[in-house]
């Protein structure tokens, strides 16, 4: 059983009732840095909280390149992952653990009856799906209209903004792999962005000073 008072990053969103079978039903895992919470193919039993950490959502393509959609936060769920266990279908996404990060586990069968029976979670339910649907358009937008040097400023500032920090601790390749271009085009517009002071440069480590 959970121990309501870890549950503080959903207190804001969830009523005392939703709070109490939380911490009944659900299970804690915790996760290391770029583990797989779930993946492509997987049939999902479980819906994910995010109590603490970060987690990436990704999209592979036919040769195995992957596509970032989007970033989930302390107290975040990951919609698609609600799609495929309500309509009981395997996962269209992988879910990977961006630092060392801790999920409670909600079981179908009492995320589908809170649905129906619980305001608090209903909200937000469909109010997960209403944001990461925006960042979905969002990630479609900058494939679309952006230039590369454009993507990758953005996916720093965006970086900071959710961890807080103007200091990046991943390596050219893993920014590669979000972005699905080549290291020696990161490494390439990196330098370029330091160039044009928008960014510091060291070993596997950015340091952003212009937003």
């Amino acid at each position: 059983m959970i121990n309501q008072e870890d549950l503080t990053p959903f207190a804001y969103q969830f009523d005392n009732a939703i709070i109490k079978s939380i911490s009944q039903y659900g299970s804690i895992k915790h996760f290391r840095k770029d583990d797989i919470i779930m993946d492509i193919g997987q049939n999902l039993t479980h819906v994910p909280l995010l109590l603490k950490g970060n987690i990436k959502v990704l999209r592979e393509d036919l040769n195995g390149s992957e596509l970032l959609l989007y970033v989930l936060e302390s107290g975040d769920t990951c919609s698609m992952s609600l799609t495929c266990c309500m309509a009981k279908s395997s996962s269209k996404i992988r879910a990977v653990a961006d630092k060392d990060s801790s999920v409670i586990m909600i079981p179908n069968d009492q995320m589908t009856e809170w649905f129906h029976n619980n305001a608090s979670w209903r909200n937000f339910i469909l109010q997960s799906y209403q944001i990461r649907f925006n960042e979905m358009l969002e990630t479609i937008d900058t494939l679309a209209f952006m230039k590369m040097d454009e993507r990758l400023f953005k996916y720093l500032t965006d970086h900071v903004k959710i961890n807080a920090s103007e200091t990046i601790s991943k390596t050219h390749q893993e920014i590669a792999e979000d972005l699905n271009t080549s290291r020696v085009v990161v490494s390439r517009l990196l330098k370029q962005l330091e160039n044009e002071g928008k960014i510091v440069l060291s070993r596997n480590k950015i340091e952003v000073i212009a937003f």
